[in-house]
């Protein structure tokens, strides 16, 4: 795909009314797919997990050839992947830690799927402080559906069934399984019950991680080894067995020993998709640190430290939240990592520590607007990010419902902005709602102490605070972005 192609509409699932009230239980928090991108695991704020499934004969299907009016034949065009819906089942529920005085909500923070076995599907899903290891299977199921036989049926069939059965038996007759059942016979008319084979899903939980996470869990990330997977929150992460749920080892402690010395909290963390025993994890300072764990237990030295040293200019109160970062992805090769900070998107190199290969900016025109963003908490909002699998291809989400695709090395530096609806309108090249309060250590850290403020501002800020695009996820293998817009989930292609 060029960049320069046209990114369409595909599908939407949950679609609003204009006018019509999202309930806050409702709104996506999290999404992901699968390796090879044949499901779409989607999270709310009620702790439900929402499964999609690629629909049967969209694999790799090639759109018929057409004759022009030259007489020659066009060639065939990949057709794009679509979705269809699969099952869902409740993941967490709240809960109340006692001993802390703290409530911990239900929502869905992270999922990330796990290798596929004997045709089963297994993803793991957080929210604040509990994991768990879901298996969602499908099974052949014999439904009984009732039959009517009608006493003007006289084929030799229904004869020998009244031979048979009508004569004051009243028990099934069982066959290789199948059930067969003649009942109320009443004026030559019979019923009957067959078993009719269906698909269904059914999901188990097979293993819980509890107990392990004193902050709220920013990441989980599975290891290539197939075997482990981490989890992070604002000071911790955890390394774990996926067979074990009682057990962990902690290999990076940022808590100090004063909590009056704490700088930074860790803001995400993920393995390198090839190497088992590299991990990157990003702080609220705006940096990005590459860790060995083959070095030591402790994982407490850094092979590299990626910052940004073309950023320190002149310094402001809202510096430092701005740098955070909120979300960080691995490329596909191993090289790169992507990262999203409020202002800007950053597309790195691990050999070049120094800056950032590219820059993208994406909130340049709200800075003057700081101090208004910070008094009604928009400023902390956390935006995702993803590429594709094959190039250097990404995207981001912003207010008014934007989304922004960019791509490293054709020198647009503005990228592509579609404004996110069924119509999907491309905008010309520029762009918040406040998020629940929650007590989470990375705000305490940066002196969130407020209640948020009214978000319309309109007159004063030029773009819809209320509508935002928090979480996507792109398909592996196809130009396929899924997107978040509170309650509704889209699909765009390209």
């Amino acid at each position: 795909m060029t960049f320069g192609s046209e990114w369409k509409f595909s599908q939407v699932f949950g679609e609003q009314n204009p006018h019509e009230d999202v309930q806050d239980c409702d709104i996506i928090s999290a999404m992901e797919f699968d390796k090879n991108g044949d499901n779409l695991a989607v999270g709310d704020q009620a702790g439900r997990v929402m499964i999609f499934e690629r629909q049967a004969g969209k694999e790799d299907l090639f759109e018929c050839s057409s004759r022009s009016d030259s007489g020659q034949f066009n060639l065939p065009q990949k057709q794009h992947p679509e979705f269809e819906y699969k099952t869902e089942f409740q993941s967490h529920e709240p809960e109340f830690d006692y001993l802390k005085s703290v409530e911990i909500e239900e929502k869905i923070n992270k999922i990330r799927w796990c290798t596929k076995l004997d045709r089963s599907l297994f993803l793991l899903t957080a929210n604040d402080r509990t994991i768990k290891l879901w298996k969602i299977k499908e099974q052949k199921v014999k439904k009984v559906k009732q039959m009517d036989i009608n006493s003007s049926v006289t084929s030799e069939n229904s004869l020998l069934a009244d031979r048979s059965y009508m004569s004051g038996q009243s028990e099934s007759s069982h066959v290789n399984g199948y059930s067969l059942e003649w009942t109320n016979k009443i004026n030559g008319t019979s019923s009957s019950h067959l078993a009719d084979i269906t698909n269904v899903d059914y999901t188990r939980s097979r293993k819980v991680y509890a107990n392990a996470h004193d902050f709220n869990i920013n990441s989980i990330s599975n290891n290539s080894d197939g075997e482990t997977f981490l989890s992070g929150d604002d000071l911790r992460i955890n390394l774990w067995n996926l067979e074990v749920r009682d057990q962990c080892f902690n290999i990076i402690d940022m808590k100090p020993k004063d909590m009056e010395d704490l700088t930074e909290v860790i803001t995400s963390a993920e393995f390198h998709p090839f190497h088992c025993n590299l991990l990157a994890y990003s702080s609220s300072r705006g940096f990005i640190r590459l860790v060995d764990m083959r070095m030591s237990a402790l994982c407490d030295h850094n092979v590299k430290i990626l910052q940004d040293g073309r950023s320190h200019g002149s310094k402001t109160f809202f510096s430092e939240i701005i740098a955070s970062i909120s979300d960080m992805k691995y490329a596909m090769d191993g090289r790169h990592i992507l990262s999203r900070d409020y202002m800007t998107l950053k597309l790195w190199d691990t050999h070049m520590e120094s800056s950032p290969v590219a820059t993208y900016k994406i909130h340049e025109h709200l800075r003057p607007k700081l101090p208004k963003l910070y008094t009604n908490d928009a400023i902390f909002d956390k935006f995702d990010c993803c590429l594709n699998g094959n190039e250097l291809q990404f995207a981001t989400g912003s207010y008014s419902n934007h989304l922004r695709v960019f791509s490293f090395g054709t020198g647009n530096e503005n990228g592509i902005t579609l404004e996110v609806k069924k119509e999907a309108i491309r905008k010309p090249t520029s762009q918040t709602t406040s998020r629940p309060r929650r007590s989470s250590l990375s705000n305490l850290a940066r002196g969130f102490y407020r209640q948020g403020q009214d978000l319309n501002s309109e007159n004063e800020i030029s773009c819809n605070l209320k509508s935002k695009l928090l979480h996507m996820a792109w398909h592996p293998t196809h130009n396929l972005i899924a997107c978040s817009s509170g309650s509704s989930l889209f699909m765009y292609h390209a």
